[in-house]
């Protein structure tokens, strides 16, 4: 039996397959969109039966599923870091910038229209909410006069689902989520291309939106 942690020959060339079938899924991706990805195209590309390549991934929405998984478990890594760093929300934002511009079809992928009849299964969500926690972190600690809002209220109890600070106010947690879409909002505005020949910088308007978001 192999040693705790060391792959075994035929566990390398899977993974190595496996690596190899992702990488012509992203690539079909950029050309088509999720919704046209083929698990027999990849096959063929890879000059492998599909039956072969179905020994690899189950189906589609396995692959899919891992390709999500791989995606926001890197935007889960790069905020991860960035607080082990000392960011503020101001840093948090530009981190997921950079994420995104430095790869849209990733982006798109998980924040751009849902995959029809896809549904991602529930260790994927619980990425996403490491992702939500660690925002409600850093806007848990900036300070704030704002006033309670009714949205504030209905949000009571919400935090609690994010572990790492469930007793963040709902102030923060209202930040956080105003951070999230608004935010989004620009990236995915500026990634699809909507500003091209608008004759201004998305970089600054982004700064600006971010400015807004943390002085609420």
């Amino acid at each position: 039996m192999a040693e705790t942690g060391t792959k075994t020959p035929r566990e390398r060339y899977r993974s190595q397959v496996r690596g190899e079938i992702k990488q012509h899924a992203w690539e079909q991706i950029a050309t088509a969109g999720a919704s046209a990805l083929s698990l027999n195209a990849i096959a063929k590309q890879m000059g492998m039966s599909g039956p072969a390549l179905y020994r690899y991934f189950a189906g589609r929405d396995e692959l899919i599923t891992e390709l999500i998984r791989d995606a926001y478990r890197s935007l889960a890594d790069t905020f991860r870091e960035a607080c082990a760093s000392g960011a503020d929300l101001a840093a948090l934002a530009h981190a997921l910038r950079g994420w995104a511009l430095d790869d849209p079809h990733r982006y798109f992928l998980v924040y751009g229209t849902p995959v029809p009849g896809y549904h991602a299964p529930d260790d994927v969500s619980a990425i996403a909410s490491e992702i939500m926690a660690s925002l409600l972190d850093a806007c848990a600690a900036l300070p704030s006069n704002r006033p309670a809002t009714a949205f504030d209220t209905h949000l009571d109890g919400l935090g609690r689902q994010w572990a790492d600070n469930p007793s963040a106010p709902n102030t923060a947690l209202h930040r956080a989520l105003s951070f999230w879409t608004r935010l989004h909002g620009v990236l995915s505005l500026e990634l699809a291309g909507h500003f091209t020949g608008m004759g201004f910088d998305p970089a600054q308007l982004f700064a600006a939106e971010l400015d807004d978001v943390s002085a609420r």
